[in-house]
Formats: structure tokens, C-alpha cells, sequence
């Protein structure tokens, strides 16, 4: 039932029983008031048969009987001795008023019906109920309006209130009713207050959710029933699940036991402070603390590359630690025979030999080194300029014409006509050559053939250093841009490579905005490739 209803019902019943109330009330003092009324018309008509009675009760009858025949009433006459005298039948005792008076040594005694009574109040109450229906009529058609005016701006106030709570725009009724627009404006003032409030709160989830967004860290959040409700992007790629894939419960979210076994310990409020696991072939460092009133946050810091790099410079110490151990020891053993004194002047000069050539292994070790350690570290960037091709090809070609005739081994240049100029910076595109050639040499046969090809290909110029020595096995091929990777370790070291010349040539290419890669066939020669877009 709405406050409307509820209005006009209690009106209602307030206005029937208060006409019930009013009703019975007045039918009782209407009956009292004729009652009273007919005793004392009844006594004053005693009163005045006391006066006019005769003296001789011989002659009271008679009397009695004119009288009667004057009145209506029934009039009753008693001598001391007890004798009655009437007028008129005797009436109906429960419908009766009488009164007696006293008259000398008798008794004057009227009685009247009160059917008159009765019949003004039945008339009386006629009206009555006419007037009260009338009016309970007249004040439910009041009430209803009254409810109505009342009721209306209440019940916009309520869808006002409904609005706020779903977040529209509510719209406030005007009622004329102090109370009410006391309450519309209250209302009005909390939904400006709830909205700079909820402005607020938006700017701040907006600006937390870029944060934990932007972090490189996984960010997982989960409830106190293990269901996920953050996890921003950093921690779906590590967990390997796309932007709007469902994420299952927490407690089953990692396959690893290890990982599993951290969220159980959390869950049961067990604070984790940087616990390695490894998951789908990466290190990851959990942090993770249960949250007041249940659930917990994980913070997943992926460790992948710092571990590979941590292996990389191990590997790196070692293999440096390896090129420079075997000149040094060489060096060593040769100065400290020297120094000795004992050796002929033939043998000296084989041993300073020796002692120079080792010193100049290190030197280009060393010089490599630096390269390589400028161009990945940033500190070198290309001088771009127009090149051409063949010029400078044919001169990196030129430092090892002696070698190239001491073992016969042919040296080319192949430049398409179509391929005009690329810009690059012209020292690193000769270091890349001069290194690519370098390592050809060292690999080909006596008699054999080392080129420089290059081609137009799509938007760019290839690049290439072809030799027809003993190849490379195909699954050495990936990993010959390494540093310090070797297919034939002791070969290469014989022919003083430093095991350097390809990362060096890879990152030069690459910062040129262009890729290296190497075809080979085992015992037919090798093609180390360049790419080198027209736009560098």
C-alpha cells in the first residue's frame, strides 16, 4: 500500500470514528435533554393538578377525569388512605416517565410515553448519519487530495533518491510543503557532495589504475573467496592470459607447485618476500602479503632477463677470461725463456715472433671489446651519408690481397647496377665487410673464392660476403652472431679470430635499422647476408 492509500485510509477511519463518536454523543444528550425536558413539564403539570384538586376527595374523581380528558398525559391521584383515582389507561412501564408530587393528604402521580422521545431521536439520527456520510464523503475526497499534494513530491523524492543511488541524474520535484522542500534541498545537497565525492574517488581509481597499469611489476588483487578482481596487463603477460580472458580463482591460477604453494601460504596470512619460482620458463621474484579482512596481493617482478644477463656476463668473464688466458700464457712462457738468456739469436726471433703476434691478438681482442662495448652501449650512433658500394667494397677488399695471394685464394666484388647509393655511415659499413671478409678468409680453402655481392631487394640493398670454404653445420647458424661463439673453437683461435667479428657486424647492421643472417651448406662455403634499407 502506498503513502497515498495509507493517507486516505487513516483519515478515513480517524474521520468514521470520530462521526461515531460525535453520533453516540449526541444521541445522548438529545435523549437526556427530552427526557429532562418531559419530567419537567410532567412535574409542572403535577404541580399544577396539586393546586387545582379539590378539597373534598369526594369530588376528586370527577375531577381527575376532566382533567384527563384535558391532557394527554395519565394522571394518578392516591389519598391517605390509599384509595386511587386515575385518568386514562394504565401505560407501558419501561416506556414511561412519571412524577409525583405531593397534594395535601395525597398523592399527585403523571406519567407520559416516551414514544415521542424516541421518534425526535430517530429523526435526529436520520440526520445525523445523512450529515456524517455527507461529510466522510466530503473528507475522503479531502484526504485523497490532501494525499495526493502530499504524496507526489514524496514519491519523486523517492525516484530521486533511486536515481543517486544508480548514478543518473536525478530530477527534484517542487512540492510547496516547508517540510518537503526542506528535504529536496537536503537531498539535493547530499547528491552534489556524492558526486564531487565519487568525481573524486574516479580521478583517484583512474589515476591508481594507470599506475598499477603502467608497472612493469604484475599486479594480482584477489577477494577474500580467492577471486581475482586486479590483474593488471604486466601480470596476464606473465601469467601468459590475453587483456579479456577470465582469470580462474587464485588458488588455481599458477601451474607451478611452487607458485601454488606461495598463494597457499598468503591466503593463510603468511606475509612472501622475494621467493624465486620459475613458471613456463621464467624467473619470476613473488611478493605477496594477505589483506585486512581477508584476501591478497601478489606482486610478481619478472627475472628473466636480469638472470640471463647474470649468465651472459658470467659467460662473458669466462670466455674473456679464456681469449686472453691462452696469448698471455703464450707471451709469458716465451719472454721468461728469453729472459733466461740461453737461446740463440734464430730461436729469439721465433719467440719474439711469437711474443708479438700474441700481443696483437690481444690488442684486437681488446679493440673488439671496446667496439662492442660502444655500440651496445649507446655511446655510438651512425653518421649517415651517401655511399657507394663498390668503391668502398673494393677497398676493404684491398687489406688482404697479400693474404688472398699467399694462399690463392680469389677475391671478388659483384655490385648491381640498379643499386645506386644507401646512407649509412661509411667506417661502420667497411668494419662490417672488412670483419665479414676477415672471418671468410679464415675458413676457405687455399685456392678458394671470397665475394662481395650486393642486389636490390624491396627498400633496401643486400649486402653479402659469399665464401666457398667448409660451411656451417645448420644448427650452429642461430647462434654465430653470439659473442665468443666459435664453430670450430681451436680453428678460429689458430687463425687468430677473437670470436667477436660477427656481434660486432649484427649490432652495427641493427643500428642501421637492418638484419644480418647467414646461409650455409657444410663443405660448399657460407653467405653471411646484410640488409640495409635505402631510407637509413
Amino acid at each position: 500500500m502506498n503513502f497515498a492509500s495509507r493517507l486516505v485510509l487513516g483519515t478515513f477511519t480517524i474521520v468514521v470514528f470520530t462521526l461515531l463518536v460525535l453520533a453516540w454523543g449526541s444521541e445522548r444528550a438529545l435523549r437526556t435533554g427530552l427526557e429532562r425536558e418531559v419530567r419537567t413539564t410532567l412535574e409542572r403539570e403535577a404541580r399544577l393538578v396539586a393546586e387545582v384538586l379539590p378539597a373534598d376527595p369526594a369530588r376528586w374523581a370527577s375531577a381527575i377525569q376532566r382533567m384527563g380528558v384535558q391532557s394527554t398525559h395519565r394522571i394518578v391521584v392516591r389519598d391517605s388512605s390509599g384509595a386511587e383515582y386515575a385518568s386514562g389507561d394504565s401505560l407501558d412501564a419501561e416506556k414511561v416517565v412519571t412524577v409525583q408530587v405531593e397534594a395535601g393528604p395525597g398523592l399527585v402521580e403523571v406519567s407520559a410515553p416516551l414514544e415521542g422521545v424516541d421518534e425526535a431521536v430517530r429523526r435526529t439520527r436520520g440526520s445525523i448519519s445523512g450529515a456524517a456520510l455527507l461529510a466522510l464523503l466530503v473528507a475522503l475526497v479531502l484526504a485523497f487530495i490532501a494525499g495526493r499534494s502530499i504524496a507526489s513530491p514524496l514519491v519523486a523524492l523517492s525516484g530521486a533518491a533511486r536515481a543517486i543511488a544508480a548514478g543518473a541524474l536525478p530530477r527534484f520535484p517542487r512540492s510547496g510543503i516547508p517540510e518537503v522542500d526542506a528535504l529536496v534541498q537536503a537531498l539535493r545537497q547530499m547528491n552534489r557532495q556524492l558526486a564531487e565525492r565519487f568525481e573524486e574517488l574516479r580521478r583517484e581509481k583512474a589515476g591508481s589504475t594507470a599506475i598499477v597499469d603502467a608497472m612493469v611489476e604484475g599486479i594480482v588483487a584477489a577477494d577474500p573467496k580467492g577471486r581475482i578482481v586486479i590483474a593488471n596487463p604486466a601480470a596476464r603477460r606473465l601469467l601468459g592470459y590475453t587483456p579479456d580472458a577470465p582469470l580462474p580463482d587464485l588458488r588455481t591460477l599458477f601451474r607451478a607447485k611452487a607458485a601454488r604453494e606461495a598463494v597457499d601460504e598468503v591466503l593463510d596470512g603468511t606475509a612472501i618476500h622475494g621467493r624465486e619460482v620459475e613458471l613456463d620458463n621464467r624467473v619470476l621474484q613473488v611478493n605477496a602479503r594477505s589483506l585486512e579482512g581477508g584476501g591478497a596481493v601478489l606482486v610478481l617482478h619478472d627475472l628473466t632477463e636480469v638472470r640471463r644477463l647474470e649468465s651472459v656476463r658470467r659467460d662473458f668473464v669466462a670466455n674473456v677470461s679464456h681469449e686472453l688466458k691462452t696469448p698471455l700464457t703464450s707471451i709469458s712462457g716465451y719472454a721468461e725463456t728469453l729472459a733466461e738468456g740461453d737461446v740463440d739469436e734464430a730461436t729469439q726471433a721465433r719467440f719474439l715472433g711469437t711474443i708479438v703476434a700474441n700481443a696483437k691478438r690481444m690488442q684486437r681482442l681488446v679493440d673488439d671489446l671496446l667496439d662492442l662495448s660502444r655500440i651496445e652501449s649507446g655511446r655510438w650512433t651512425p653518421h649517415l651519408e651517401p655511399i657507394e658500394l663498390g668503391p668502398l667494397a673494393s677497398d676493404s677488399l684491398h687489406l688482404f690481397t697479400d693474404r688472398a695471394e699467399a694462399r690463392g685464394i680469389t677475391l671478388a666484388v659483384d655490385i648491381a647496377e640498379d643499386v645506386g647509393t644507401i646512407n649509412a655511415d661509411p667506417d661502420a659499413v667497411r668494419q662490417v665487410l672488412t670483419n665479414l671478409v676477415d672471418n671468410a678468409m679464415r675458413y676457405v680453402p687455399d685456392g678458394g673464392n671470397v665475394a662481395i655481392r650486393a642486389t636490390r631487394d624491396g627498400n633496401g640493398v643486400r649486402l653479402a660476403v659469399a665464401d666457398d670454404g667448409t660451411g656451417i653445420p645448420s644448427e650452429h647458424l642461430p647462434r654465430i652472431f653470439e659473442r665468443f661463439y666459435r664453430v670450430d673453437a681451436s680453428r678460429s683461435r689458430e687463425e687468430g679470430g677473437t670470436g667477436l667479428g660477427l656481434a660486432i657486424v649484427r649490432h652495427i647492421v641493427e643500428a642501421h635499422r637492418g638484419r644480418v643472417h647467414a646461409e650455409s651448406i657444410p663443405r660448399q662455403g657460407t653467405t653471411i647476408v646484410t640488409w640495409w634499407p635505402l631510407g637509413s
